[in-house]
């Protein structure tokens, strides 16, 4: 009859949506990896980095490590020798917490 769609046709179709679906099944997959792998590389450098936080009114700078959730407010990244600097001087005193000083000694 016209009009009508034959199986073999209608099979053909279903293939190619399913193929669509995969396209785009593997495609989103493959975003989700990057991300995954760009916040492991973002934790990475953040574990192997230090901050200082700006000294407040009644007490000094303090080095952070980059992971340390306790630093709070604005956060100036540093590298490890300005790190190293840094716990030489009188006004900025290395977190208790997290103990950046720790990363600086070991190598």
């Amino acid at each position: 009859m016209p009009g009508d769609v034959s199986d073999l046709d209608k099979n053909l179709a279903l293939v190619d949506w399913l193929e669509y679906q995969l396209r785009q099944a593997k495609n989103r997959v493959r975003e989700l990896k990057a991300k995954a792998e760009e916040e492991v590389r973002g934790r990475a450098r953040a574990e192997t980095s230090w901050v200082i936080q700006p000294q407040h009114t009644d007490q000094p700078a303090m080095l952070h490590g980059g992971s340390c959730t306790l630093a709070t407010g604005k956060r100036v990244p540093i590298t490890r020798a300005e790190a190293q600097v840094a716990l030489g001087e009188s006004y900025i005193v290395p977190c208790r917490m997290c103990r950046p000083e720790m990363g600086l000694t070991d190598g």
